[in-house]
Protein backbone atom coordinates (compact mmCIF):
# COMPACT_ATOMS: atom_id res chain seq x y z
CA UNK A 1 0.00 0.00 0.00
CA UNK A 2 1.65 3.01 -1.25
CA UNK A 3 -0.68 5.76 0.95
CA UNK A 4 0.84 6.73 4.53
CA UNK A 5 -1.24 8.14 6.88
CA UNK A 6 0.64 11.69 8.36
CA UNK A 7 0.82 10.64 12.03
CA UNK A 8 3.70 13.21 13.51
CA UNK A 9 3.29 12.35 17.33
CA UNK A 10 3.28 9.34 19.76
CA UNK A 11 0.90 8.33 21.95
CA UNK A 12 -2.32 10.06 22.76
CA UNK A 13 -1.27 13.28 20.88
CA UNK A 14 -0.48 11.26 17.92
CA UNK A 15 -4.26 9.93 18.24
CA UNK A 16 -5.84 13.02 18.82
CA UNK A 17 -3.80 14.08 15.50
CA UNK A 18 -5.26 11.12 13.72
CA UNK A 19 -8.85 11.84 14.62
CA UNK A 20 -9.18 15.50 13.86
CA UNK A 21 -7.73 15.19 10.06
CA UNK A 22 -9.16 11.58 9.32
CA UNK A 23 -11.72 12.91 7.31
CA UNK A 24 -9.36 14.35 5.18
CA UNK A 25 -6.47 11.32 5.18
CA UNK A 26 -9.13 8.70 4.36
CA UNK A 27 -10.25 10.81 1.28
CA UNK A 28 -6.76 11.28 0.16
CA UNK A 29 -6.42 7.74 0.39
CA UNK A 30 -9.64 6.93 -1.62
CA UNK A 31 -9.05 9.24 -4.53
CA UNK A 32 -5.43 7.10 -4.92
CA UNK A 33 -5.26 5.14 -8.50
CA UNK A 34 -5.17 1.73 -6.25
CA UNK A 35 -8.28 2.61 -4.43
CA UNK A 36 -10.06 3.83 -8.05
CA UNK A 37 -9.37 1.16 -9.55
CA UNK A 38 -10.19 -1.81 -6.86
CA UNK A 39 -13.60 0.03 -6.73
CA UNK A 40 -14.09 0.00 -10.02
CA UNK A 41 -13.88 -4.02 -10.60
CA UNK A 42 -15.70 -4.66 -7.46
CA UNK A 43 -18.82 -2.48 -8.79
CA UNK A 44 -18.42 -4.25 -12.62
CA UNK A 45 -18.49 -7.34 -11.36
CA UNK A 46 -19.89 -8.16 -7.71
CA UNK A 47 -23.51 -8.77 -9.05
CA UNK A 48 -22.54 -11.69 -11.08
CA UNK A 49 -21.32 -13.87 -8.56
CA UNK A 50 -24.06 -16.17 -8.02
CA UNK A 51 -22.02 -18.72 -5.45
CA UNK A 52 -19.23 -18.96 -2.73
CA UNK A 53 -17.45 -20.84 -4.95
CA UNK A 54 -17.12 -17.78 -7.51
CA UNK A 55 -16.18 -15.18 -5.02
CA UNK A 56 -13.73 -17.21 -3.63
CA UNK A 57 -12.37 -17.83 -7.13
CA UNK A 58 -11.66 -14.24 -7.92
CA UNK A 59 -8.89 -12.77 -5.82
CA UNK A 60 -9.89 -9.06 -6.26
CA UNK A 61 -13.18 -9.75 -5.63
CA UNK A 62 -12.53 -12.00 -2.51
CA UNK A 63 -9.88 -8.85 -1.20
CA UNK A 64 -12.25 -6.39 -1.05
CA UNK A 65 -14.71 -8.88 0.56
CA UNK A 66 -12.73 -9.82 3.48
CA UNK A 67 -10.72 -6.91 3.80
CA UNK A 68 -14.33 -5.09 4.51
CA UNK A 69 -14.72 -7.43 7.44
CA UNK A 70 -11.18 -6.88 8.43
CA UNK A 71 -10.48 -10.55 7.35
CA UNK A 72 -7.88 -10.06 4.48
CA UNK A 73 -5.81 -12.56 6.45
CA UNK A 74 -7.97 -15.43 5.03
CA UNK A 75 -7.05 -14.49 1.90
CA UNK A 76 -5.42 -17.62 1.34
CA UNK A 77 -7.89 -19.70 3.17
CA UNK A 78 -10.11 -20.24 0.11
CA UNK A 79 -11.57 -23.61 1.35
CA UNK A 80 -12.08 -22.41 4.80
CA UNK A 81 -14.23 -18.93 3.88
CA UNK A 82 -16.43 -20.96 1.21
CA UNK A 83 -17.70 -22.84 3.99
CA UNK A 84 -18.03 -20.17 6.18
CA UNK A 85 -19.63 -18.48 3.28
CA UNK A 86 -22.17 -21.50 2.09
CA UNK A 87 -22.90 -22.88 5.96
CA UNK A 88 -24.72 -19.04 6.00
CA UNK A 89 -25.83 -17.89 9.43
CA UNK A 90 -29.74 -18.96 9.58
CA UNK A 91 -29.31 -22.77 11.32
CA UNK A 92 -27.35 -22.06 15.15
CA UNK A 93 -24.65 -24.77 14.26
CA UNK A 94 -23.08 -22.94 11.27
CA UNK A 95 -19.59 -22.52 10.90
CA UNK A 96 -19.76 -18.74 10.96
CA UNK A 97 -21.91 -18.91 14.03
CA UNK A 98 -19.85 -21.23 15.56
CA UNK A 99 -16.59 -19.69 15.36
CA UNK A 100 -15.77 -16.94 18.04
CA UNK A 101 -14.82 -14.30 16.62
CA UNK A 102 -18.24 -12.60 14.68
CA UNK A 103 -16.73 -11.37 11.84
CA UNK A 104 -16.81 -14.59 9.87
CA UNK A 105 -20.70 -14.47 10.46
CA UNK A 106 -21.42 -10.96 9.69
CA UNK A 107 -19.24 -11.81 6.55
CA UNK A 108 -21.56 -14.86 5.77
CA UNK A 109 -24.82 -12.96 6.50
CA UNK A 110 -23.93 -9.87 4.48
CA UNK A 111 -23.92 -12.49 1.20
CA UNK A 112 -26.41 -14.51 2.10
CA UNK A 113 -25.02 -17.62 0.05
CA UNK A 114 -25.57 -19.95 2.44
CA UNK A 115 -29.09 -18.77 3.64
CA UNK A 116 -31.64 -17.07 0.66
CA UNK A 117 -31.52 -18.67 -3.22
CA UNK A 118 -30.54 -15.17 -4.15
CA UNK A 119 -27.66 -13.50 -2.40
CA UNK A 120 -27.50 -10.09 -1.28
CA UNK A 121 -24.62 -9.26 -3.53
CA UNK A 122 -27.27 -9.28 -6.13
CA UNK A 123 -29.46 -5.77 -4.24
CA UNK A 124 -28.69 -2.98 -5.45
CA UNK A 125 -26.63 -0.91 -2.94
CA UNK A 126 -24.11 -4.10 -1.80
CA UNK A 127 -21.96 -3.14 -3.52
CA UNK A 128 -21.91 0.77 -1.60
CA UNK A 129 -21.73 -1.01 1.74
CA UNK A 130 -18.94 -2.75 1.43
CA UNK A 131 -16.71 -0.70 -0.58
CA UNK A 132 -17.96 1.79 2.70
CA UNK A 133 -16.52 -1.14 4.77
CA UNK A 134 -13.60 -1.66 2.54
CA UNK A 135 -12.48 1.83 2.49
CA UNK A 136 -12.79 2.02 6.42
CA UNK A 137 -10.63 -0.73 6.95
CA UNK A 138 -8.23 0.09 4.40
CA UNK A 139 -7.48 2.83 6.12
CA UNK A 140 -7.09 1.42 9.30
CA UNK A 141 -4.50 -0.92 7.94
CA UNK A 142 -2.78 1.83 6.54
CA UNK A 143 -2.69 3.39 9.90
CA UNK A 144 -1.93 -0.03 11.72
CA UNK A 145 1.18 -0.24 9.27
CA UNK A 146 2.59 3.17 11.09
CA UNK A 147 0.91 2.42 14.38
CA UNK A 148 -0.85 -0.99 15.20
CA UNK A 149 -2.42 0.75 18.41
CA UNK A 150 -4.09 3.02 16.72
CA UNK A 151 -5.39 0.72 14.25
CA UNK A 152 -6.96 -1.57 17.39
CA UNK A 153 -8.13 1.79 18.57
CA UNK A 154 -9.76 2.61 15.76
CA UNK A 155 -11.59 -1.12 15.46
CA UNK A 156 -12.71 -0.73 19.12
CA UNK A 157 -14.44 2.89 18.91
CA UNK A 158 -16.08 0.97 15.87
CA UNK A 159 -17.43 -2.03 16.91
CA UNK A 160 -17.51 -1.88 20.74
CA UNK A 161 -20.13 0.97 19.90
CA UNK A 162 -22.17 -1.59 17.60
CA UNK A 163 -21.91 -4.25 20.14
CA UNK A 164 -22.77 -1.92 22.78
CA UNK A 165 -26.15 -1.38 20.86
CA UNK A 166 -27.11 -4.96 20.14
CA UNK A 167 -29.89 -7.41 22.04
CA UNK A 168 -28.89 -10.28 24.20
CA UNK A 169 -26.88 -10.80 27.16
CA UNK A 170 -24.12 -9.05 28.31
CA UNK A 171 -22.05 -12.46 28.98
CA UNK A 172 -22.64 -13.16 25.33
CA UNK A 173 -21.43 -9.84 24.37
CA UNK A 174 -18.22 -10.15 26.44
CA UNK A 175 -17.32 -13.64 25.25
CA UNK A 176 -17.95 -12.26 21.78
CA UNK A 177 -15.14 -9.46 22.93
CA UNK A 178 -12.84 -12.28 24.12
CA UNK A 179 -13.14 -14.07 20.65
CA UNK A 180 -12.22 -10.92 18.56
CA UNK A 181 -8.61 -10.59 19.19
CA UNK A 182 -8.29 -6.92 18.73
CA UNK A 183 -11.03 -6.05 21.04
CA UNK A 184 -9.24 -8.31 23.46
CA UNK A 185 -6.19 -6.63 22.38
CA UNK A 186 -7.90 -2.85 23.75
CA UNK A 187 -9.76 -4.07 26.80
CA UNK A 188 -6.89 -6.15 27.89
CA UNK A 189 -4.23 -3.59 27.64
CA UNK A 190 -6.86 -0.91 29.00
CA UNK A 191 -7.37 -3.48 32.04
CA UNK A 192 -4.21 -3.96 32.82
CA UNK A 193 -4.67 -7.64 32.19
CA UNK A 194 -1.36 -9.83 31.95
CA UNK A 195 -0.69 -11.04 28.66
CA UNK A 196 -1.00 -14.52 30.27
CA UNK A 197 -4.42 -13.57 30.66
CA UNK A 198 -5.43 -15.19 27.35
CA UNK A 199 -4.33 -18.79 28.91
CA UNK A 200 -6.49 -19.20 31.40
CA UNK A 201 -9.86 -20.92 31.48
CA UNK A 202 -12.82 -19.14 29.43
CA UNK A 203 -15.08 -18.52 32.02
CA UNK A 204 -12.71 -16.83 35.02
CA UNK A 205 -11.41 -14.51 31.71
CA UNK A 206 -15.43 -13.49 31.89
CA UNK A 207 -15.54 -13.29 35.50
CA UNK A 208 -11.80 -11.41 35.56
CA UNK A 209 -12.84 -9.02 32.66
CA UNK A 210 -16.12 -8.14 34.03
CA UNK A 211 -14.54 -7.15 37.46
CA UNK A 212 -11.83 -5.04 35.81
CA UNK A 213 -14.37 -3.05 33.64
CA UNK A 214 -16.45 -2.23 36.39
CA UNK A 215 -13.70 -1.06 38.61
CA UNK A 216 -12.23 0.93 35.79
CA UNK A 217 -15.74 2.47 34.88
CA UNK A 218 -18.45 1.68 37.05
CA UNK A 219 -20.12 -1.16 35.56
CA UNK A 220 -19.54 -4.29 34.13
CA UNK A 221 -21.53 -4.40 30.96
CA UNK A 222 -20.22 -4.09 27.16
CA UNK A 223 -23.82 -2.19 26.99
CA UNK A 224 -22.26 0.57 28.94
CA UNK A 225 -20.17 1.61 26.44
CA UNK A 226 -23.12 3.14 24.17
CA UNK A 227 -22.18 6.27 26.36
CA UNK A 228 -19.49 8.26 23.69
CA UNK A 229 -17.88 9.26 26.81
CA UNK A 230 -17.28 5.99 28.54
CA UNK A 231 -16.30 5.05 24.88
CA UNK A 232 -13.78 7.35 24.59
CA UNK A 233 -12.58 6.70 28.19
CA UNK A 234 -11.85 3.59 27.04
CA UNK A 235 -9.92 4.03 23.90
CA UNK A 236 -8.29 6.80 25.89
CA UNK A 237 -6.89 4.51 28.59
CA UNK A 238 -6.21 1.97 25.96
CA UNK A 239 -4.01 4.10 24.05
CA UNK A 240 -1.98 5.55 26.90
CA UNK A 241 -1.50 1.93 28.12
CA UNK A 242 -0.30 0.59 25.48
CA UNK A 243 2.39 3.71 25.30
CA UNK A 244 3.58 3.11 28.29
CA UNK A 245 3.86 -0.46 27.61
CA UNK A 246 6.08 0.11 24.45
CA UNK A 247 8.12 2.67 26.56
CA UNK A 248 8.85 -0.42 29.48
CA UNK A 249 9.27 -2.71 26.71
CA UNK A 250 12.36 -0.16 24.94
CA UNK A 251 13.83 0.52 28.51
CA UNK A 252 13.90 -3.12 29.12
CA UNK A 253 15.51 -3.97 25.49
CA UNK A 254 17.61 -0.85 25.99
CA UNK A 255 18.97 -2.48 29.66
CA UNK A 256 19.53 -5.65 28.28
CA UNK A 257 21.74 -4.41 25.53
CA UNK A 258 23.84 -2.17 28.05
CA UNK A 259 24.30 -5.40 30.11
CA UNK A 260 25.60 -6.91 27.16
CA UNK A 261 27.82 -4.21 26.45
CA UNK A 262 29.35 -4.01 29.44
CA UNK A 263 29.70 -8.02 29.44
CA UNK A 264 31.70 -6.99 26.29
CA UNK A 265 34.22 -4.91 27.69
CA UNK A 266 35.37 -6.84 30.88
Amino acid sequence: MSFQPVIPFSGYAGWAFLKRTMAVQQATLQSGAAAKRDEAYFRANIGKIDTAEQLVADRRLLSVALTAFGLEGDLGNKAFIRKVLEGGTLASDSLANRLANKQYQKLSAAFGFGDMAVPRNKISDFADRILSQYATRQFEAAVGAQKNEYRIALNAEREIAALAGKSGSEDTKWYTVLGTAPLREAFQTALGLPSSFAAIDLDKQLSMIKAKAKAAFGSDTISQFADPARLEKLVRTYIVRAEIGAVNAGASSGSVALQLLAGLGR
